[in-house]
């Protein structure tokens, strides 16, 4: 048996919930192939498995959070002598038929001489009791509290009940999805026919009774209306996330300061070299690794700005490593662009390139995620033209690009269109004041206005 243990992913981690297993019990997996999902409060990851072989034990539940290194599953290689296979499909067994109900002897009718009245209704019939307990453990899985509580409610017979939890157990949304089904199903039933009047003897003409009204039409019972509000637990990205913005709010003495960039000159030059950029690296040239190499020259320009609080002390950092926002599909992640003032246009674009396309798949280390000196925000890629991002803490300062738009400038007493792009710097009013952060802005604009660097 080999144990899979849960990964210590970074110096800082202690522990992480695994999220979702991708295999199941019983299965084989190979050698590196994705066994499991987790989640830190650094970064969500695949894990790959260590071995080739058939997941013969699975000791911890999706969502289920442990320490590093505790072992979350076993497997089983080929020819330990642990005796597991894979598991096979089952197949459903023959229905056996129905054994016909003994007759019944019926008495011979009795001999009724009196007029015939009307049978009595028969007493409604008890509703049937739920299932016992026995029987609720006959279905895949262990059943939790809550899920025998609702059977024995709505009388529920679990075995009819498709489960899509680990291994097949059955979990609330099953039950619930169950009798929604069971009350579509059910239509309002008719109300029952009236029993024809018996023949009546000959006899003396009745008196003419007046005709009762017709009964009303019973209309159809309207549907239930669907609820108004859906619930379902934050990820734990998401909850990590909202951790962190509080954190920073309440350390943090947020001020953004908001600056207008002319990005003409940048804006012809990308235009110029974009396919030729394409056709060489593979990938496309963007407005951002220009502001990232401005920004890291206004860094070390102003290296408070690249600083961190502690305490009463000031920790300056000489490396600037600069992280960049990527927004994922339930949350955002700052991978870190690693003295980033050391590369060129080709190196910074080629970094989020790879940075980006590694936090979409799940494949970022957390390493990749610690570290960062300072924060750049590209909300502009959505259409934003300018907010005001909260600092990623330890931090001091992050910088937001908006979008790059054509509007008509004034210069020199003469209007002309222009490609303009405002830039916001939420800082840390504890440490930088809003003269210096003002210059600082002024050197990434003076940079960005200014472009002299070769790009190919």
């Amino acid at each position: 048996m080999i144990d899979v243990v849960m990964p210590q992913m970074g110096e800082s981690i202690t522990e992480g919930t695994l999220t979702k297993w991708r295999k199941r019990r019983g299965e084989r997996v190979e050698q590196d192939e994705p066994l499991f999902e987790i989640s830190t409060d650094k970064v969500d990851t695949e894990i790959p498995s260590p071995a080739a072989g058939i997941l013969a034990e699975v000791l911890v539940e999706e969502g289920a959070t442990v320490a590093i290194n505790t072992v979350v599953a076993r497997i089983a290689e080929a020819g330990d002598g642990s005796g597991v296979v894979a598991a096979p499909v089952a197949e459903a067994a023959p229905e056996q038929p129905a054994a016909p109900a003994a007759p019944s002897a019926a008495a011979p009718p009795a001999v009724v001489e009196a007029e015939p009245v009307a049978a009595p209704a028969p007493a409604p019939a008890p509703a049937p009791e739920a299932a016992p307990p026995a029987e609720m453990e006959e279905v895949a899985g262990p059943i939790s509290p809550l899920v025998r509580r609702m059977a024995r409610e709505h009388n529920i017979d679990l075995r009819q009940v498709k489960g899509t939890g680990l291994g097949g157990r059955i979990t609330k949304a099953d039950v619930e999805a169950y009798l929604a089904a069971r009350a579509a199903a059910a239509a309002p039933a008719a109300p029952p026919a009236p029993a024809p009047a018996p023949a009546a003897a000959p006899a003396a003409p009745a008196p003419v009774m007046p005709t009762p009204p017709a009964a009303e039409e019973v209309k159809p019972v309207a549907p239930p209306a669907p609820p108004r509000t859906r619930v379902e637990p934050m990820s734990i990205m998401r909850q990590k996330i909202a951790e962190h913005m509080i954190f920073s709010r309440r350390t943090s003495a947020h001020v953004t300061t908001v600056h207008r960039v002319d990005m003409t000159a940048i804006a012809r030059l990308r235009a110029a070299l974009k396919d030729q950029f394409q056709a060489r690296y593979g990938f496309g040239l963007t407005y951002l690794p220009f502001v990232v190499r401005a920004a890291a020259q206004a860094l070390r320009e102003f290296p408070v700005v690249n600083a961190s609080v502690e305490g009463t002390n000031i920790l300056y950092h000489n490396d600037i490593n600069i992280g960049i926002a990527v927004a994922l599909e339930n949350g955002l992640i700052v991978p870190v662009i690693r003295r980033a003032d050391e590369l060129s246009i080709v190196g910074i674009q080629r970094a989020i390139v790879d940075l980006a396309h590694r936090a979409r798949s799940r494949q970022l280390k957390p390493d990749e995620v610690q570290g960062g000196t300072f924060s750049i925000t590209n909300f502009g890629s959505f259409g934003s033209l300018f907010a005001t991002p909260i600092i990623n803490q330890p931090q001091v300062a992050i910088l937001g690009v908006g979008a790059v738009t054509k509007e008509p400038v004034v210069i020199d007493d003469a209007i002309a269109i222009r490609s303009m792009c405002y830039l916001a710097l939420t800082f840390d009013h504890r440490l930088i004041d809003g003269a210096l952060a003002d210059q600082f802005c002024q050197k990434v604009k003076s940079v960005l206005e200014n472009w002299s660097e070769q790009v190919l």
